[in-house]
């Protein structure tokens, strides 16, 4: 017997990748950044924090506004599909034959399938919100559920490459860890986004390790400018 299998990427994973990715990335030039600027890690690990904590707090609450704003656009749309099924039912119908003629069916099949749908409101509703509209029903909670995923996984990957200031005095050494274990999980992160996105993992790996790493050298180059020190 064939089986086949099929990698999706589910609501959960999107919002991991989403605060991960942010995560890894905006810490790490802002700490490499401060440390072209300042050599105490104490001021590294401050500001580190202070932008995680922001940062977090902001990426929740944009996933939390963009679940509500999806639930609530579901909810309008519903209401005026079902609005329609009882004001001009040969309209709806007209639309559902279109669906199925896309689909290459004959006009009687257009026909009766259209007719034995018109028998159930809620399927037929159902019908048009995934296959006019192409809206699936959102998950219960998915707002709040979305707001801590993302908020959660910005804050571990934020304390990813701030991690060598907490142990290391001098901010130019701690760089050097911060670098090495930053560049390394960006590279994972990287496959593993790839992988469940469909992509091809290396390619994507590297992709995600070269935007990380511009960002962290441009902080850095800007920082040493702006301090008059040497590079």
């Amino acid at each position: 017997m064939h089986h086949e299998h099929h990698l999706k990427s589910s609501d959960t994973i999107r919002d991991i990748v989403i605060g991960m990715s942010d995560g890894l990335t905006v810490p790490f030039a802002l700490a490499a950044g401060l440390s072209g600027a300042v050599n105490s890690s104490g001021i590294v690990v401050t500001a580190g924090i202070a932008e995680i904590v922001a940062g977090s707090i902001a990426m929740g609450l944009g996933g939390f506004l963009a679940g509500k704003t999806e639930a609530e656009h579901y909810a309008s749309e519903l209401q005026r599909e079902y609005d329609e099924v009882e004001r001009v039912p040969e309209q709806e119908k007209m639309e559902v034959k279109e669906v199925f003629a896309g689909f290459g069916l004959s006009v009687q099949l257009q026909n009766d399938v259209a007719d034995e749908m018109a028998k159930d409101k809620d399927k037929w509703v159902d019908f048009m919100m995934r296959y006019e509209l192409g809206l699936e029903k959102p998950e219960a909670g998915r707002a709040s559920k979305s707001a801590f995923t993302i908020g959660l996984s910005y804050i571990i990957g934020g304390i990813i490459p701030l991690s060598p200031y907490f142990f290391i005095a001098d901010s130019q050494k701690a760089l050097y860890y911060s670098c090495a274990i930053t560049l390394v999980c960006l590279f994972v992160f990287g496959y593993f986004k790839s992988k469940v996105t469909g992509q091809p993992p290396f390619a994507g790996a590297l992709k995600v390790l070269i935007i990380g790493t511009l960002a962290a050298v441009a902080a850095f180059v800007m920082a040493k400018l702006i301090s008059g020190g040497k590079m």
